[in-house]
């Protein structure tokens, strides 16, 4: 498709990779305990289904269910009438957006809010969120105020499907997170290592929820770009791909315990765009630079101070008994 066409592609993967960094750093973290075998079809299965399904064939099924045309219908649109398959796309934004946004703010809010944490990066804040966290269900809690409020205050055109798609994202996550906790109780009574079976069935899906909420955001803002879906497609996968082998590189090179704050930067950058997907039902678009450069400065934040302020042990440099 000539040069125009791959310096597209590079430039969607180069939007991608930016606004996925802490994306890679959240995999990471699930993927740690997850048993090899699910760590390479992590990077099999897993590619194709960030590739092909969350980057192609979903964004085709939600303009299905939103539009209410046919599949044959969905397909010609999008490779030969591309102008209308954006637009039916973007009018299927507040879905995509109250879905997405939830699920994020979801990740963030329970990694927070845990009484049970004791490393903190934002001294009194992060201290104070993890206090809250000896009351159960405060996250499930604020979420649904979140969403009723959201119900009562945008168009009332999209009240229904904003409200069901809030609600499906936190079922989701919760059952996920269930059905990982209870494998993983058994799991124990059997000395596994690793997360194995359905254990870790449930965290490789909730590695593949947590990609397509980052990226369905960024399919809709690719046409920007260009209105081409097969550039589209490539571009976001290439990206893809990129944030699963940062993912893997991140898991053995141990870089989560060399930069002990390095996670907590990923989930205020997935808390700050779980908050901006949110604000786009009231059309509070920010710019797509600003959105990429909180992520990168919450990361690189998170990296620089892990290297200056986290003391070594004080024996660390004492000589080794014989």
């Amino acid at each position: 498709m000539g040069l125009t066409a791959l310096w597209l592609t590079i430039v969607l993967t180069l939007l991608e990779t930016t606004f996925s960094a802490d994306n890679a750093v959240v995999n990471s973290k699930i993927l740690i305990t997850m048993s090899p075998f699910w760590q390479r079809l992590f990077m099999t299965a897993g590619i194709f289904i960030a590739v092909f399904v969350v980057r192609f064939a979903l964004p085709m099924l939600i303009v299905m269910a939103t539009a209410g045309l046919g599949f044959n219908e969905v397909i010609n649109l999008a490779m030969n009438h591309p102008a209308e398959y954006e637009h039916e796309l973007h009018k299927a934004e507040p879905v995509i957006n109250a879905f997405g946004g939830t699920f994020l703010l979801m990740i963030a809010l329970s990694y927070f809010i845990d009484y049970q944490k004791k490393t903190h990066w934002l001294g009194f804040l992060e201290r104070y969120l993890g206090r809250l966290g000896r009351f159960d269900n405060l996250t499930v809690f604020l979420m649904l105020l979140a969403s009723i409020m959201i119900y009562f205050t945008i168009d009332p055109a999209h009240h229904a499907t904003v409200l069901i798609a809030s609600i499906s994202a936190m079922a989701l996550h919760i059952g996920l997170e269930l059905l990982s906790a209870v494998m993983g109780s058994e799991e124990k009574h059997l000395a596994a290592k690793h997360k194995v079976g359905l254990a870790a069935f449930a965290s490789f899906m909730y590695l593949e929820v947590l990609d397509a909420s980052f990226s369905l955001d960024g399919v809709i803002g690719a046409f920007a770009i260009t209105s081409d879906v097969i550039i589209i497609m490539a571009g976001l996968g290439a990206g893809a791909v990129w944030v699963r082998a940062m993912t893997i590189h991140l898991v053995r090179s141990n870089t989560l315990q060399k930069y002990i704050f390095l996670e907590h930067g990923a989930h205020w950058a997935i808390g700050f765009l779980g908050t901006i997907m949110l604000l786009k039902l009231y059309h509070i678009e920010l710019p797509e630079w600003l959105i990429g450069g909180l992520g990168l400065i919450c990361i690189g934040a998170a990296i620089w101070w892990s290297k200056h302020h986290v003391k070594p042990p004080k024996d660390a440099h004492l000589p080794v008994q014989p």
